[in-house]
């Protein structure tokens, strides 16, 4: 039996879209939904009082940085990630891979798994399907994510066979080792920009008792046309009646826009980097907050905006505060940008219920 259940609550009369509702043991979260990125069990600058504030319900956490430090065996010692971070809602581990993928040449795949050397202090480590289960498992996530090899772009047809099929064996090789788990458990779909792969991908992994379906392997650098065509082509492909995830996406636009391909759980670090980098998204569209345009402007930062700092400070506050290197500017930019992604996907979630959804637009960033 699925650990999670997952509700097709309305679908949209123009589009794939659907508005569904997802239950997990800690707790359900309606989508489509966007996950803040908590790589080391924390969003960036944020408590998780102000993620609550922000609308979020689900978070993001990372496997590899989690394993590596403080450790998953620390972490479940210390009663699980909820309750080592404070965050009693849910929560979804990614498996690695993308990590490993970003690694470049400290890293080596083999059938076995992967050999990589960390990033922190050089010490060399193998991950396996089975040690992604083990770690995921001692961390407690709601979502875990099954071990793949992420693609790079561009690649041969013959180099995305070969990943694609390994990442189906360790898929199942995944299941198999967390068969009593009291968590769901996503495959990756791989394949690159092929759509035949794709499909062989969504055929194989279609057929195993996986509790949903992530997309991954896109958003590595090919165009963003090819992109939409590729993630609209594979979530055609899989179950209707679970959840379908695409990882490291995106802008707003790149949102709204796979929310129509059929697409309901998303995540990327853009809001919190951006945030960090002065980069602000408003219903306005774009403000780069260290512009000298903006040193006596008075305004607040989006008047369409609820956060805390919309409410309480100014654009020449934010500025100021951007322009003296102070830790508050990175904290209020970074609550006002979780709050934003927050509120375009209730703005979807809402149109998708009324049948507006094709009527939406977002600013392009």
């Amino acid at each position: 039996m699925s650990r999670l259940a997952f509700e097709v609550l309305a679908t949209d009369p123009h589009s794939q879209a659907r508005l569904g509702r997802l239950h997990t043991p800690h707790g359900s979260c309606e989508t489509p939904a966007f996950m803040p990125v908590g790589t080391q069990a924390t969003v960036k600058t944020l408590r998780t009082s102000d993620l609550e504030a922000c609308g979020v319900s689900i978070v993001l956490c990372n496997t590899y940085h989690l394993y590596l430090r403080p450790g998953h065996t620390l972490i479940a010692q210390l009663g699980g990630l909820h309750r080592f971070m404070g965050w009693p809602h849910p929560l979804l581990t990614d498996s690695g891979g993308f990590q490993v993928f970003s690694l470049g040449t400290l890293a080596r795949v083999s059938e076995e798994g992967v050999l990589f050397q960390s990033h922190l202090d050089g010490s060399r480590h193998l991950i396996t399907p089975e040690t992604a289960m083990a770690i995921q498992q001692a961390l407690g996530a709601d979502i875990m994510m099954a071990l793949d090899e992420c693609t790079r772009y561009p690649v041969t047809y013959e180099a995305a066979r070969l990943s694609m099929e390994l990442t189906c064996r360790w898929a199942r090789r995944c299941l198999q080792a967390a068969q009593q788990r009291r968590s769901g458990l996503f495959a990756i779909v791989q394949g690159s920009i092929y759509k035949a792969l794709r499909d062989a991908c969504v055929q194989q992994l279609g057929e195993e008792d996986f509790d949903g379906f992530a997309i991954g392997g896109l958003g590595v650098g090919e165009p963003r046309d090819l992109l939409y065509e590729v993630a609209g082509h594979t979530a055609a492909q899989l179950p209707f009646h679970k959840p379908r995830y695409l990882m490291g996406v995106g802008k707003p636009q790149d949102l709204l826009r796979c929310v129509r391909l059929g697409i309901d759980l998303f995540d990327c670090v853009l809001p919190t980097r951006n945030a960090r980098n002065g980069f602000l998204f408003t219903s306005e569209g774009r403000i780069v907050i260290k512009q000298a345009q903006y040193r006596s402007d008075e305004r607040p930062l989006d008047p369409a905006c609820p956060c805390y700092t919309c409410q309480h400070h100014s654009r020449a506050y934010l500025r100021h505060l951007f322009m003296a290197g102070e830790i508050l500017g990175l904290h209020l930019n970074t609550l006002h940008n979780v709050t934003y992604y927050m509120q375009l996907m209730a703005r979807i979630r809402q149109a998708i219920r009324e049948g507006t959804l094709a009527e939406l637009t977002v600013p392009e960033f």
